[in-house]
């Protein structure tokens, strides 16, 4: 037998005789409460080990640690001396159950239909068994044979069951040039603010195609090179009024078209 068997067997031997004397005690009571948190410090090893069980799974281990000693609460109040069991043979169950509990009901990245959430294990445990057999991983109607889905229901368990955790887009996927660490957030995408522009951009290329090379050059110093009037005169060895005229022209001469473009469509 091991030191931590024996210990556990101490530990049962003082818990039941606690647990015997806390059965008649009323709750409120100041020495049911002395005996529950005797209880508590007693088995805090044992259920921080439990807990440790389930590390490494999405879940802080501070987390996992509260979650087991609330199954330790629970475990002291359900516990019935009388049936002659040991209290750690109730108690492990319990506080297992309760961390899977909040594994199912808690972790999950979106919500999802409690049938959902209930077969994810079952779902895991055919899959790794099909794989080992098989040596390959099932097909979604080889799934949905097993579980008596239509093909439909299996897609949305299988989406479903994909949405049990999700990574953080801080998490690193890959080195940069540099070899520094790029977070998944540098490959999301963005809202373009110019795609609602793109119809507007051809037709717009369409017209100025359409324009006299002088109208083109006004266009280009004005818009492109962003020369004042007077600069664009002396290019063009011609009057600022008349680079004024010519651009207005332009311009008019585009909206018209455009306009009209709009209302053939």
């Amino acid at each position: 037998m091991s030191a931590t068997d024996r210990g556990d067997h101490r530990e049962d031997g003082e818990a039941e005789d606690l647990l015997l004397e806390l059965r008649d005690l009323p709750i409120q009571d100041e020495t049911s409460w002395r005996l529950r948190d005797r209880l508590v410090r007693l088995y805090r090893p044992t259920v921080a080990r439990e807990a440790s069980r389930f590390r490494n799974r999405g879940v802080d281990h501070e987390e996992l640690c509260q979650v087991a000693y609330l199954g330790l609460m629970k475990a002291i109040s359900g516990f019935d001396p009388s049936y002659n069991k040991r209290f750690l043979s109730y108690l492990l169950p319990t506080v297992s159950g309760e961390i899977k509990r909040h594994f199912r009901d808690s972790v999950w990245a979106v919500h999802a239909p409690r049938s959902v959430r209930d077969r994810r294990a079952e779902l895991n445990r055919f899959v790794g068994e099909f794989t080992r057999i098989h040596a390959r991983a099932p097909r979604q109607s080889e799934i949905g044979a097993h579980f008596g889905l239509d093909s439909q229901a299996t897609g949305e368990l299988l989406n479903a069951s994909e949405s049990y955790s999700a990574a953080s887009i801080d998490t690193p996927r890959s080195m940069d040039g540099e070899g520094a660490e790029e977070p998944l957030s540098n490959g999301l995408g963005s809202i373009d603010h110019e795609l609602d522009s793109v119809v507007d951009k051809q037709a717009l290329r369409a017209s100025l195609a359409e324009l006299s090379e002088r109208q083109q050059r006004v266009v280009v110093l004005s818009f492109f090179s962003e020369m004042a009037q007077t600069q664009i005169a002396e290019q063009l060895g011609c009057s600022q009024m008349q680079v004024s005229r010519v651009l207005r022209g332009t311009l008019d001469q585009l909206r018209s078209q455009l306009l009209g473009e709009g209302e053939e469509e």
